[in-house]
């Protein structure tokens, strides 16, 4: 049984990631039947403390035929029962799809509402678009920047430019994605408003990626070696960034270890780990230490496979690193404002 949080704010937070949740994985259900097997994603469920301090839900993609890996995770944790805790409540949808096929991009969206013991609370908004073909997305760009424009009106240019800063890897000199969002500690003041406005952003997210994933596969029923081995490079910078770079990852894995493969979920399917090996040099120290450990955790093959196993040990490399090497986190990605989220659960 899974107890959740008890603040009103926290239970209207859940039900709208919720709404959100069964919003996309309804469109991609409708995917997979149009262009795939119609096979429907799959609910898997876990429990933080067994259920005691909440958990989640997420939606597996199983359409082998559309989805190389998807993921869209609902969550709230919480700590009504321990009055030491600074953090009340955290609740979030947490999606990324991958495609199968290299000429549809993929995307990860986050939004989130955090809640403190005092009742003070903010809205984490981010949205990206990830094409493994660089050369043929710039009209997707432009369409998913347009979309984040019209939702987010004037908070448009500050959470393109977090976004920008946030998603770019310093020793690659390059970004992950073409197209990005990052506001962090969102609140107006009105949290009726608040939620109408990371709702619409949400769907309307939604709705344009679904358009360039259906315009892709209509367009390229089919797709060459070389096309695969692209997306393969680039579904190897996504793991170097979301390893190496990402707060929320780094995070969850940090907070608990009772939801490694949840948290893993937007790792690619196969990556290329020669590719890999060259970045150690790159990083400085101890970053270098931490891509060591991380290929130390990946079969030995390439296309290296990342399946559950494979997941769990690099969860466990990223975890043990930043414990003893906790003042690398200061050197992990951040917009302008950095959430103290580990602490808060502290």
């Amino acid at each position: 049984m899974m107890i959740l949080a008890k603040s009103p704010q926290a239970k209207e937070a859940k039900l709208l990631v919720e709404g959100i949740q069964a919003y996309f994985v309804s469109k991609l259900n409708s995917l997979a039947l149009k262009f795939g097997e119609g096979r429907s994603c799959e609910a898997v469920s876990w429990g933080r403390d067994g259920g005691k301090h909440g958990g989640g839900v997420r939606y597996e993609a199983r359409d082998t035929i559309v989805f190389d890996r998807g993921s869209v995770n609902v969550s709230q944790v919480h700590y009504d029962d321990n009055k030491k805790k600074k953090l009340g409540s955290a609740t979030a949808i947490s999606t990324i799809i991958h495609p199968r096929n290299p000429h549809a991009p993929s995307m990860h969206m986050h939004i989130s509402w955090t809640q403190m013991k005092d009742g003070k609370g903010y809205w984490r908004v981010m949205a990206d678009l990830n094409p493994s073909i660089i050369g043929e997305s710039k009209s997707d760009k432009e369409r998913f920047s347009e979309t984040l424009k019209k939702v987010t009106g004037e908070l448009y240019e500050e959470g393109a430019a977090q976004g920008d800063r946030y998603f770019y890897i310093p020793v690659l000199g390059r970004h992950r994605g073409v197209s990005h969002y990052y506001l962090e500690g969102y609140n107006s003041g009105n949290f009726e408003e608040d939620k109408a406005f990371v709702v619409e952003v949400g769907e309307r997210v939604i709705d344009t990626y679904i358009a360039i994933i259906s315009e892709k596969l209509a367009a390229y029923p089919t797709f060459t070696q070389e096309d695969k081995e692209e997306q393969l490079a680039y579904h190897t910078l996504y793991l170097f960034q979301v390893l190496t770079l990402d707060r929320g990852t780094t995070s969850g894995l940090l907070v608990h270890d009772q939801n490694d493969v949840g948290i893993m979920g937007s790792i690619p399917s196969h990556v290329n780990r020669d590719i890999l090996a060259t970045w150690v040099e790159k990083m400085p120290e101890p970053q270098d230490l931490l891509v060591k450990a991380l290929l130390k955790a990946l079969p030995s093959e390439t296309p290296t496979p990342v399946d559950e196993k494979t997941k769990k040990a690099l969860a466990k490399a990223v975890r043990a690193h930043y414990k003893k090497y906790p003042e690398a986190l200061s050197m992990q990605a951040s917009g302008e404002i950095i959430p103290p989220t580990v602490d808060n659960h502290k």
